[in-house]
């Protein structure tokens, strides 16, 4: 998907670089498929923020994913192509032969008139879901299950994709979008294709007021901070010491770069190759 540049008109339009949205066709969206989202300003349900930085923004409803794609061996069609403001890819509206509608993530190469299905039998089509044991090797994929039947979870995001490398003894071996090798059940089912909107990730604000609408608050540097409020703080003048030579830290001393996945985590043991690994060579 193309992105927008602007005349440098103000200050703000000088660097824009904006979505297009070329490749949405339906403005409004599917009302059956929509629930009440509620802001939570990123606190906890005993109202401490545990996510920093979050409040604010425009009113969004929630639009219901199909992510496990329950409905095997029928055909769907896709009427319109839409934009979520939920997550950073599209969303494709597709519509069942029995009349029933969903929402899958829209691939690239997935169009209005496109047909998608699932199943065992589907073909090797983007937007077609499949188990991980009827895809042919080398294919991308995307909205993968970690445990058969609980719905994709894995490469769910713009321009998203993994690679399956390989299968043996009930496995499918899966090179994420990381860089990390990592082993799925056979049994996992999976999505057809890259996930589109790939130019998400070259996109420009332009100005502070777009973060504002999208619910970020403004982030302000530690080195900025006095010494009791972060490890950072202090120091006379723009000092990286802060009383004393130091490495940066974050708000609660943790070493930037420091590892903080728990050596005895279960999912480990799934892990081939680590994406850490590809840095050493």
């Amino acid at each position: 998907m193309p992105l927008k540049n602007f005349k440098p008109n103000t200050p703000s339009a000088r660097y824009k670089n904006l979505p297009s949205f070329e490749e949405i066709t339906k403005s409004k969206p599917e009302k059956s498929l929509l629930k009440p989202l509620k802001r939570t300003g990123g606190r906890n349900n005993t109202g401490r923020i545990t996510c920093r930085h979050i409040g604010g923004g425009h009113k969004r409803h929630y639009r219901m994913i199909d992510f496990k794609r329950n409905k095997r061996d029928v055909s769907a069609k896709v009427i319109g192509i839409e934009y979520d403001p939920n997550r950073t890819c599209r969303i494709a509206l597709i519509q069942y032969e029995d009349g029933q509608k969903s929402y899958i993530l829209a691939p690239i190469g997935l169009k209005v008139g496109s047909s998608v299905s699932a199943g065992e039998k589907a073909a090797n089509m983007p937007g077609n879901a499949m188990p991980l044991s009827a895809v042919p090797l080398g294919t991308s994929i995307h909205n993968i299950e970690l445990i058969p039947g609980n719905g994709g979870k894995v490469a769910r995001a713009a321009g998203q994709q993994a690679i399956l490398s390989s299968r043996d003894a009930g496995w499918a071996f899966v090179k994420m979008p990381s860089g990390e090798l990592r082993k799925f059940n056979e049994n996992c089912y999976c999505t057809i294709g890259q996930v589109g909107n790939r130019d998400h990730m070259n996109e420009i604000s332009g100005k502070a007021g777009r973060s504002r609408w999208q619910g970020k608050r403004p982030t302000v540097r530690g080195m900025c901070m006095n010494p009791v409020d972060h490890p950072n703080g202090g120091g006379e003048g723009k000092s990286k010491s802060g009383g004393g030579r130091q490495h940066l830290l974050s708000p609660w001393g943790h070493a930037k770069g420091q590892k903080t996945r728990d050596k005895k985590k279960i999912s480990s043991v799934f892990i081939v190759e680590s994406r850490h690994d590809r840095k050493k060579k």
